[in-house]
């Protein structure tokens, strides 16, 4: 789900790329982030890093031996949103469900360090804490790689009971919110059904799987990336920007929505626009460098960066380049990141510097 990240001149689709935007502007918006309320709907995920020093290769089988370093937890998926919404000064209301286990109380032991309101996230018994570990192997004094990646997901499907303490939660919390952002990753802690009673006038979307089943919703807006459009609409775009103008078009119809930001990695964002004039995509160039370093959850820093600069007034447009600059910041840092206030305003400064040369 990474945006992208280097800057562009050209064109990457049918239409021209349109980056007029008063940075000013996006400054101003940044600078209500603190005032924002934002409640978050989703799975949430431990992620673990693992990293070793690579010691020698087995003589039981043809793998690495890691002497292992150190273990890094971090909140991925909903709650990495979560987290990157704290960052950037808002006030966060996550509702989801861990497991009553180890792993659900590191998540929510870290995210009430940052004095998140955890009082949303219901801990189920026989329910498992979705943990991606990811396994990192590198020599002395080189840059570690990822050899090896095992998640835990929980099995089966929610009790009814819990569903419903879900479902009030997400509901109160919907309520007290400038905006809702929903985080599906398949993993069950949040369906269509549960997100089209939630009555919110501004919901939006980062569906992993199950885009076009969020059509009855009422989503706003969604960030899906490019590859899921593709498996949605079973194309393939590439270097086609009539076949991305198409499937654009075609989800911001059937999904009902408002704007539909697409995003393409190394080109950048395709934004749609229900009632823009013209009625063709603007594309945003990427910022930053085209060698990320790690593009691990740069979408749920998409969505968590579109999400509150809607909520603080800032037109589709003017999020969509905020959450540009959020994407091209956070996939220079290791580990699943989050990107602060601070970071963003800086980048704008930096970018209206620039162009006042």
């Amino acid at each position: 789900m990474s945006p992208g990240r280097k800057k562009s001149g050209k064109a990457t689709a049918a239409s021209a790329v349109d980056s007029s935007v008063d940075l000013t502007r996006l400054l101003d918006i940044v600078g209500t982030f603190s005032r924002q309320t934002i409640c978050v709907v989703g799975d949430m995920v431990l992620d673990e890093f693992v990293s070793g020093e690579i010691s020698r290769i087995s003589r039981e089988a043809p793998v690495l031996i890691l002497r292992h370093r150190r273990s890094e937890l971090y909140p991925g998926g909903a709650a990495n949103a979560v987290n990157n919404l704290a960052d950037l000064g808002a006030r966060v209301l996550p509702v989801g469900v861990v497991g009553d286990d180890e792993g659900g109380k590191k998540l929510l032991d870290y995210l009430r360090r940052k004095r998140v309101n955890t009082s949303g996230i219901v801990r189920a018994r026989d329910w498992a804490t979705t943990t991606k570990t990811r396994f990192l192997a590198g020599w002395t004094h080189t840059t570690e790689q990822q050899v090896l990646r095992v998640d835990r997901e929980p099995q089966g499907q929610l009790p009814k009971s819990v569903e419903d303490a879900v479902a009030r939660k997400a509901r109160s919390a919907a309520r007290q919110a400038g905006a809702v952002l929903v985080s599906d990753y398949g993993l069950g802690g949040v369906s269509p059904a549960l997100v089209e009673k939630l009555g919110a006038k501004r919901i939006t979307l980062d569906s992993r799987y199950r885009l076009l089943e969020y059509r009855d919703a009422g989503i706003t807006a969604a960030t899906p990336n490019e590859a899921e459009v593709e498996a949605a609409y079973q194309v393939r775009v590439g270097s086609d920007a009539k076949r991305l103008e198409e499937a654009g078009q075609r989800a911001l119809r059937e999904l009902g929505l408002a704007a539909l930001v697409v995003t393409r990695g190394k080109d950048g964002m395709a934004v749609f626009e229900r009632d823009a004039n013209p009625a063709a995509a603007r594309h945003i160039p990427i910022y930053g460098s085209d060698a990320p370093v790690d593009v691990t959850g740069a979408g749920d820093t998409v969505i968590a960066v579109f999400t509150l600069a809607l909520a603080a007034g800032a037109s589709y447009f003017e999020a969509a380049h905020l959450a540009n600059y959020a994407g091209g910041i956070v996939v220079m840092k290791r580990r699943t990141a989050t990107v602060t206030r601070a970071e963003l305003e800086s980048a704008l400064r930096r970018e209206a510097t620039a162009a006042q040369r």
